[in-house]
């Protein structure tokens, strides 16, 4: 699992849309990476609303907010498009991701061999560096927003001065 202040791993995952999205593609801008066991389940639905709805603060900040969960990029959609979701949700539908982060959840739901996404959320700044881990202890628990918002704001003080 990646610490603060190693190189975030780079990916290249399709969005919910099936575009190809790269880590690498966003340098310059602070990413939130919130990784989500599954579309569809009650506190992964609370988890990205309260994403969307701290969108535009988070933007504010030049940040870029991306969900990713091993679901296929067509559950995403419908996930997105049932919740009104303004940003992407990737596929990491090889598990290369969750796998690179540390996160892969084995086993899920008691399902011998499925694996996926503990819930967790990443902050790398504009030079790729993470700044910010936090890693759901269950999936039944959701990250502090206010302290990602921190996190987000932290880095955009320190990039402008």
């Amino acid at each position: 699992m990646p610490q603060i202040g190693d190189k975030a791993p780079d990916f290249d995952l399709p969005n919910h849309k099936r575009e190809r999205v790269s880590l690498a593609s966003l340098r310059g801008k602070t990413v939130v990476l919130a990784f989500f066991p599954a579309a569809f389940t009650g506190v992964c639905e609370k988890e990205m609303c309260s994403f969307r709805d701290s969108l535009a603060a988070l933007n504010d900040l030049n940040a870029t907010v991306l969900g990713i969960s091993v679901d296929a990029p067509f559950s995403n959609a419908a996930f997105a498009q049932r919740n009104e979701l303004n940003f992407p949700l990737l596929s990491d539908y090889l598990r290369e991701a969750v796998r690179a982060y540390g996160v892969a959840h084995d086993d899920f739901a008691g399902l011998p061999g499925y694996t996926a996404a503990k819930r967790s959320v990443f902050v790398i700044d504009p030079n790729g560096t993470l700044q910010y881990r936090w890693v759901g202890p269950n999936p039944g628990v959701e990250p502090n927003y206010e302290e990602v918002k921190q996190a987000v704001g932290s880095i955009s003080v320190s990039s402008t001065a």
